[in-house]
């Protein structure tokens, strides 16, 4: 089994897919999003795991994008509480940190534990993991890094202060991808997908209230627009209902109205 990540060994892609498929999956690690996106499609890999959106800082909309243009399928999602540490090279203190790198989003979401650090500049960087190996092999003194303990761990990296989110109750959301549609072993109770319609008044009003009368609970709404078709928009929906039928009769509605409709997933609610 291959499953394909973004990041490295002690990210938290790889976390997710250690705990999801276990410690004897072979995990194929990529730099980037899209090269997940192309290995599950070329049928390099049989599974990706992909982060979508995180509880503190939103949704990663780029990556709806790429589900959508490889036409991939989300079988399951899983969704991973965050703690963020900060770690440096052993016998050095906080006082001694000039720099610390990681990803955006970490450091977005640790911003507040900094603003008593005002000698530390933050520094965007590819990934929480990477930027841990870096420190190790380059022996890179005075340079901290946030990650997680799995990547201390693993690259002998001494821990300096622990859960330093700004929010404890931190979770982000992934989500598993196949090339095909697969034959869910449970009536699902979630979907995503993507509505394209008509840019006219009320459009969008029609869309929602068609998934509202028929029980369908809007987790989530990202618009993009539709490049081809200027100040037209889709719209990738998250919905969660209890009656997998009424889903059904909503998508029906949504087409017979006008809207072009692709499921990317309808899988069960991993909360």
């Amino acid at each position: 089994m291959k499953i394909s990540i973004q990041g490295i060994p002690g990210s938290f892609h790889h976390q997710v897919a250690l705990q999801y498929f276990g410690e004897d999956s072979e995990i194929l690690n990529h730099k980037t999003f899209e090269e997940v996106a192309k290995s599950v499609r070329t049928e390099e890999t049989q599974f990706g795991v992909m982060a979508i959106e995180n509880s503190i800082a939103g949704a990663i909309l780029p990556n709806y994008e790429l589900i959508d243009r490889y036409s991939l399928h989300i079988f399951e999602e899983f969704y991973l509480p965050i703690s963020h540490n900060l770690m440096c090279l052993p016998d050095q203190k906080i006082e001694d940190l000039k720099v610390v790198r990681s990803h955006p989003m970490a450091l977005l979401q640790c911003k507040s534990f900094f603003q008593s650090l005002p000698d530390i500049t933050l520094v965007d960087d590819v990934d929480t993991a990477t930027v841990a190996k870096r420190i190790h092999d380059e022996k890179l003194v005075g340079v901290g890094a946030i990650a997680s303990n799995i990547a201390a761990e693993i690259y002998g990296l001494e821990i300096l202060a622990t859960d330093i989110q700004t929010v404890q109750n931190n979770f982000t959301r992934f989500i598993l991808l196949q090339k095909e549609k697969s034959v869910p072993t449970s009536i699902p109770n979630k979907a995503s997908f993507k509505v394209t319609i008509s840019n006219e008044r009320g459009s969008l009003a029609l869309l929602l209230t068609q998934m509202s009368e028929l029980g369908l609970n809007l987790s989530k709404i990202q618009s993009i627009p539709v490049i081809e078709n200027p100040w037209n928009y889709s719209f990738f929906i998250d919905t969660q209902f209890e009656d997998y039928n009424q889903y059904l009769k909503a998508i029906e509605s949504i087409i017979k109205s006008g809207g072009e409709v692709k499921v990317f997933g309808e899988y069960q609610s991993g909360k």
